[in-house]
């Protein structure tokens, strides 16, 4: 039977559903100088999570801790959004982490993560106020919000000494990184490279929500990335942001399902629209295939 100070072996991982008994199994690995590596998901996992774990586990090494959280988030989604319908497997999931290695799953619920406070609801939230005013943060006001509370908590209760994010989502990467700094989290974070199938579609759990007509259209993103940045690149000279932006919207409307939410060029370090668009600009665009929102992210 594994015990709070040994780190679990590959073959017998171990799932914890408390928040309390997360954070007692943390403090034990702390005081043995065990290192840790958390990888938090909304779960339903697919082969982009499991590289973020095979990352968490190079950080950390064999004698370290992998830690994937499976939670999905009911405060970074807006009322019209998808929360009740988002995929839900936890068996599944539970597979796919005992074989990947993973040493504890953490898969708390509702109560766990936002009990009530004395008297009322849970009332304390986390913001960054600088970073989520574009792009995601613009098109969902309240998303961010939930992102960095429910990011902040999993590091106060798993006390990793390394967290691992995936680039596909470039602003929540970002968002998540300066409320480290700002706050003196003592975790380092690492953004690991975006997972594609082969035709270039990046993966995500809400890509199973695409019809059999959709899937194809849904590479019109990296399609989009990739014109823009062979333009980019075949001129010494900067490009109009604003021309650019033109050649995609007509570009993505070529596909009768897409429909752009936004569609943006800017500095990787400040988030800021730019003008012009050069080598090391950034693009990120969020389009909705049918009823399905994907985002994707690329430097030009």
């Amino acid at each position: 039977m594994q015990t709070p100070h040994t780190p679990a072996k590959h073959t017998r991982m171990r799932t914890v559903h408390s928040a309390a008994a997360m954070q007692r199994l943390a403090r034990a690995w702390r005081r043995k100088g065990v290192r840790v590596g958390l990888v938090p998901t909304m779960g339903f996992l697919h082969d982009g999570h499991l590289s973020l774990v095979r990352r968490a586990r190079k950080a950390v090494g064999p004698r370290g801790v992998v830690v994937l959280s499976l939670y999905v988030n009911p405060a970074q989604f807006a009322a019209a959004e998808d929360f009740s319908l988002y995929p839900r497997d936890l068996p599944r999931d539970t597979r796919l982490c005992r074989d990947a290695g993973v040493d504890v799953l953490f898969a708390p619920d509702d109560a766990q993560m936002y009990p009530a406070a004395a008297g009322g609801a849970f009332s304390t939230f986390v913001e960054e106020t600088a970073l989520t005013q574009t792009l995601e943060g613009r098109s969902r006001p309240t998303h961010f919000r939930g992102v960095t509370t429910i990011v902040a908590k999993l590091l106060n209760l798993v006390l990793p000494d390394v967290a691992v994010f995936g680039a596909k989502d470039f602003q929540q990467a970002a968002v998540i990184r300066r409320m480290v700094r700002d706050l003196n989290f003592p975790a380092t974070l690492v953004v690991a490279p975006t997972v594609r199938e082969r035709v270039g579609l990046a993966l995500s759990s809400r890509n199973r929500y695409l019809t059999s007509v959709e899937r194809p259209q849904a590479t019109i993103l990296w399609r989009a990335i990739g014109h823009a940045r062979a333009r980019v690149r075949a001129t010494k000279r900067a490009v109009s942001s604003k021309r650019l932006k033109q050649e995609l919207h007509a570009l993505i409307a070529t596909q009768p399902a897409a429909r752009v939410d936004y569609l943006e060029f800017f500095e990787a370090d400040t988030l800021s629209p730019t003008a012009t668009v050069g080598r090391g600009t950034h693009l990120a665009l969020a389009v909705f295939i049918g009823k399905t929102r994907l985002i994707d992210n690329g430097r030009m």
